[in-house]
């Protein structure tokens, strides 16, 4: 295990009354044990195929990694068409462990350029297009449904401009990830004869990076995903455990739903390592679209989650820690932090006449960051802030598949504590009804109407 949860500083011990108690954790130990128990007695099935991935996917990873290898010797481009889950992963995953400047290296120092279109903004499109060619690109297209407006649009887009430029050998330069039993893209992918991997029935996009919609571009990246998978085992295997003190996640969802209890409804996610930048972004989706639900498993209506927050240390320390040190207790600060950096930066020599600088002199960068991190970390506690620490040895294929699977893990046992569904997406679904009978898809008619009969906009409030 190259990852540590530190939660002192949830503790009444450390923060007084903002805090929690070890009487608290007590009282919601046989809760605790339920969620336990339930995820173990269903994992693998329905939406929980995810907690499988780390163990059965061993002639997939193959075939991806064959994939991947064909890819970088016959294109310089590799650019994912998604949205969401099929989008944060990949983009996180890349962030973490590929030069933070990959693009940029020159060609010999480098793999194929690596670009995730997961916006409709036409600009965006444009602007990848200025700089690609497309007979020199392979486009990974993933959607699950077939259907997301977003990423079939982008396909539209690219496979007419590949026809045109390709002409017969247009298809070589699509790979689709999808479903395999159902769909509109595994239709067009069995007609067009792409190549294609497929995404488990049990897979939801916000849990799906270690599945193919992930490990692809990683792979085509050079990203070791045997280390990734074997990360998010190390994991799984770390938390077999229905006692809190022994499992980091479920100590961590006992300790978030305890903290909602206290109307501490802001998960502010803030990592120290700009490699783990877009983690947060990730972890955005996955705790916000899966703990967000208004209504409980009974049926009640309850309107229960927490707000994710992506900062970034030490960037945010000179934005956003002056709200988090002073501002209303209604927050939980996550810290990640990395002990090890792979490349340390020395601090020279210089401007012996001013103290107020030289004593940074003789130190280094990941000396800086780090002690920055933990002044932060005081900062927070003296304040009576509640604050946690996941802090990785170092940030590599393996930590990076623990990292991940760690928060999938809180998320599940915490949606359990909750007594919510965190696997379904009602709220999505609402936004994206509306959007379809805009524009006229056939079946919408009656939300058409709807949108139709609600109350129109007053000028009177438009200025």
């Amino acid at each position: 295990m190259q990852l540590k949860f530190d939660f002192n500083n949830m503790m009444d011990a450390y923060i007084g009354e903002q805090g929690i108690s070890e009487a608290e954790i007590a009282a919601l130990l046989p809760e605790a044990k339920k969620a336990y128990a339930y995820f173990e007695k269903n994992r693998g099935a329905g939406w929980m195929g995810w907690s499988e991935l780390p163990y059965n996917q061993a002639e997939i990873v193959r075939d991806i990694i064959a994939t991947a290898a064909d890819v970088r010797s016959r294109f310089k481009n590799f650019v994912v068409l998604g949205i969401g889950g099929s989008a944060l992963g990949p983009m996180a995953v890349f962030n973490a462990l590929c030069h933070l400047r990959y693009n940029e290296l020159p060609e010999e120092k480098r793999g194929v350029r690596f670009y995730v279109e997961d916006n409709v903004d036409p600009e965006r499109m444009h602007a990848l297009l200025d700089i690609i060619d497309v007979k020199e690109t392979m486009f990974n297209v993933i959607t699950k449904s077939g259907a997301t407006s977003e990423t079939m649009s982008q396909y539209l887009i690219i496979t007419d401009i590949l026809k045109k430029k390709c002409g017969a050998d247009w298809a070589k330069h699509i790979i689709a990830t999808t479903s395999e039993s159902k769909g509109n893209l595994i239709k067009l992918a069995k007609d067009e004869g792409f190549k294609t991997f497929y995404i488990p029935d049990g897979v939801g996009g916000r849990f799906s990076e270690l599945c193919p919609v992930g490990l692809l571009p990683a792979a085509v990246l050079g990203i070791d995903v045997i280390g990734l998978l074997r990360g998010a085992s190390n994991m799984d295997k770390a938390c077999a455990s229905s006692d809190p003190y022994k499992n980091p996640a479920l100590m961590a969802a006992t300790l978030s739903y305890l903290a909602m209890k206290k109307g501490k409804n802001i998960s502010v996610m803030m990592p120290y390592s700009d490699r783990l930048k877009l983690m947060a972004d990730w972890y955005c989706q996955l705790w916000g679209e899966s703990l967000g639900k208004a209504v409980d498993l009974d049926g009640k209506t309850v309107h229960v989650g927490q707000t994710p927050v992506k900062a970034l240390g030490v960037t945010d320390q000179h934005s956003q820690v002056q709200l988090y040190t002073e501002g209303p207790f209604d927050k939980v600060i996550t810290i990640i932090g990395v002990e090890h950096f792979d490349k340390d930066m020395p601090i020279a020599n210089g401007a012996d006449e001013f103290k107020d600088v030289n004593f940074l002199c003789g130190h280094t960068m990941g000396e800086l960051i780090n002690t920055e991190r933990v002044a932060t970390e005081y900062a927070l506690t003296r304040s009576k802030h509640m604050n946690r620490t996941v802090l990785l040895d170092a940030v590599n294929a393996e930590s990076i598949g623990e990292l991940m699977f760690f928060f999938q893990l809180e998320t599940a046992y915490c949606g359990s504590l909750l007594n919510i569904d965190p696997f379904n997406q009602p709220g999505v679904e609402e936004g994206k009804n509306a959007t379809y009978a805009m524009f006229g898809r056939g079946g919408y008619e009656a939300k058409r109407a709807e949108l139709e009969a609600a109350p129109k906009k007053s000028d009177k409030y438009i200025i």
